[in-house]
């Protein structure tokens, strides 16, 4: 039996589609049909995916295969770990969920400087939003998250790293018209233009949602859930946003796009961010150690400030 079969397999029953996992990894579709039907082959024909029906299905068989291939690659895992020991060279990999601001913009660094230090790490940061990045991390697919709210979740089921503070802005084009005016506008001026935001799930709206109740006067039109895509909507129309700091100082100094100051309204919504584990969760020694570093590294940095 091949592991990486099983990997796949594993894989197949949470993307539920053949072709949205081989969009996601280096095989085709072919080849990604052929290794289920050597796993069925390989248990005398027993079919795994029910194939009469239009919706993905496990059959009785898939289900109870599903619960031993986990259990078969978390051994083969730790095996492999273990063994690894013995060459005096620890082969790891380390998975990060993180939404835009800590994976794009903070946590990068941390990363480089600490596979500089461990080169048989290897790094693989998703960048999801912070609802399915927290999601991400309690359902075991990921070591670590980086997120900017803990969307509704009890902290205390958590242990976190402060690695950031961030500030709202509100944002439109360098061409718009609510510029002509004054640098500083009245908020009954901007409810009049169309306004897209990120999209449920994402700790940008969570915590502008909370800290600015006057978001429902908002003319809202779109929502997307990508910073980038917001970026270059607004830069191109007559749309106004709200964006972190973080990437309006960037997108602002490349001319996309300005930032707006609302009077009466001088903080329009600001929040922490974070690293995240599972509370007590047992990690490898490597991982505990980027833990620590990173914490180590964070809490100097805020002294420093």
């Amino acid at each position: 039996m091949n592991i990486e079969y099983l990997r796949n397999f594993i894989k197949l029953t949470q993307y539920k589609s053949f072709s949205k996992l081989a969009n996601k990894i280096p095989i085709s579709q072919s080849t990604l049909s052929h290794q289920i039907s050597q796993l069925e082959k390989d248990f005398s024909g027993v079919m795994l995916i029910d194939r009469t029906t239009k919706k993905f299905e496990l059959t009785k068989a898939g289900k109870v295969f599903l619960e031993h291939a986990q259990r078969i690659i978390e051994l083969y895992d730790n095996c492999k770990l273990e063994i690894s020991k013995f060459k005096n060279q620890i082969e790891e990999s380390i998975i990060i969920s993180a939404s835009t601001i800590p994976g794009s913009h903070i946590l990068p660094r941390y990363v480089a400087d600490f596979r500089n230090k461990n080169p048989n790490v290897n790094f693989k940061i998703l960048i999801n939003n912070s609802q399915k990045s927290i999601e991400n991390l309690q359902y075991g697919k990921v070591d670590f998250a980086g997120i900017g709210s803990f969307m509704g979740y009890n902290e205390k089921e958590f242990e976190f790293i402060k690695i950031g503070e961030d500030k709202f802005k509100f944002i439109c084009s360098p061409n718009h018209e609510l510029l002509q005016a004054r640098n500083i506008i009245n908020f009954d001026k901007l409810i009049k233009y169309p306004f897209v935001w990120r999209e449920k799930g994402s700790g940008m709206r969570e915590t502008f949602m909370h800290q600015f109740p006057d978001y429902k006067k908002l003319d809202i039109e779109l929502e997307i859930n990508d910073n980038d895509s917001i970026i270059s909507t607004v830069s191109e129309s007559n749309y106004i946003s709200i964006m972190s700091e973080i990437m309006v100082d960037k997108a602002e100094s490349a001319g996309l796009i300005k930032s707006l100051k609302i009077r009466d309204y001088p903080v329009i919504a600001k929040r922490a961010l974070y690293f995240v584990k599972i509370k007590n969760k047992k990690l490898s020694n490597l991982k505990e150690k980027f833990w620590n570093e990173l914490e180590i590294g964070f809490e100097n940095n805020f002294e420093q400030k």
